[in-house]
């Protein structure tokens, strides 16, 4: 409605605009400001696009009546490539000059509108009781409006300083899961999930071992093994070799140890007596003097 009724022209003066039409350039700060308080994130880059667009509207008008004095930004944010062609290579102090002095100047300016924002901030506080209870003449309103507009300034500059860092996190986002994703067709197909079971050296242990109820599967090693290369898990060793590998030193070990104990075998068992004796005459940590004080 306001752009039908042509209210606001770049080609007039701010002493034309009627006091009661002044509150009505704030309209594209405010529809900036709704626009970013949009929760659809799978949106989140066209919300931003268009907010900082509203925002700069109004820095444009304001910047053609006259209101305040801040350098306009550009009408579009910068993609990635465009910022990594402006910036200067790696040079030496000759090319970090500029940037410093940029950083420099960006700082002072943001002090200056912090400053200037707490000052408005208490204008408008004691101002505002008078305007909204009616009790302010036609000046005062006036004054009480622009001294919003000039609020707004600031907020608009911090505003879109800040998209344009959110659109090049957002921007080099996408770019990343493009470049990570897959090619089409050669995605990997689901497996199915292992069910549970009792893995058992031979058949012997799997008809004496169990879970204690049938409803959990019990299968030797060479069974397992069988299983997974049929699934193209297993790979390159043959079941034999990879069930022997299974096996670990101190298993062999102890198999022999108790195969000599069956056969009754004198020496191992004259071994077995004699450590059994050694224990019960001497206790656990027996000769260990390091952590006696």
């Amino acid at each position: 409605m306001v752009a039908q009724l042509d209210l606001f022209s770049e080609n007039e003066e701010l002493e034309e605009i009627a006091s009661a039409d002044l509150k009505y350039l704030l309209l594209p700060a405010l529809l900036g400001a709704l626009t970013l308080k949009q929760v659809d994130l799978s949106r989140r880059l066209e919300h931003l696009e268009s907010a900082r667009a509203h925002f700069w509207r109004f820095l444009k008008l304001c910047r053609s009546y006259g209101l305040g004095s801040f350098h306009l930004p550009p009408a579009a944010a910068s993609t990635p490539g465009e910022e990594a062609a402006g910036s200067p290579g790696p040079g030496g102090p000759a090319a970090a000059q500029p940037s410093l002095v940029a950083m420099a100047s960006s700082r002072q300016a943001k002090i200056e509108r912090y400053k200037q924002k707490k000052e408005l901030e208490n204008r408008l506080a004691s101002m505002r009781t008078f305007v909204e209870g009616g009790q302010a003449d036609e000046d005062q309103i006036r004054e009480f409006y622009i001294l919003q507009i000039q609020k707004w300034i600031n907020t608009s500059l911090e505003e879109i300083e800040s998209i344009d860092q959110e659109m090049v996190i957002l921007r080099s986002r996408g770019t990343a899961k493009q470049s990570s994703a897959p090619p089409h067709g050669t995605s990997r197909q689901a497996r199915a999930p292992l069910k549970p079971f009792i893995l058992t050296r031979d058949a012997a242990q799997a008809k004496v071992f169990g879970a204690g109820y049938p409803g959990l599967p019990t299968m030797t090693v060479d069974d397992w093994y069988e299983q997974r290369r049929r699934q193209g898990v297993v790979a390159g060793q043959s079941v034999p070799q990879r069930a022997a590998a299974a096996i670990t030193d101190e298993e062999l070990q102890k198999q022999q140890q108790e195969k000599k104990e069956e056969e009754d075998d004198e020496e191992a068992l004259q071994k077995a007596r004699n450590w059994d004796d050694w224990k019960d005459t001497h206790p656990r940590g027996y000769g260990n003097r390091q952590n006696v004080g």
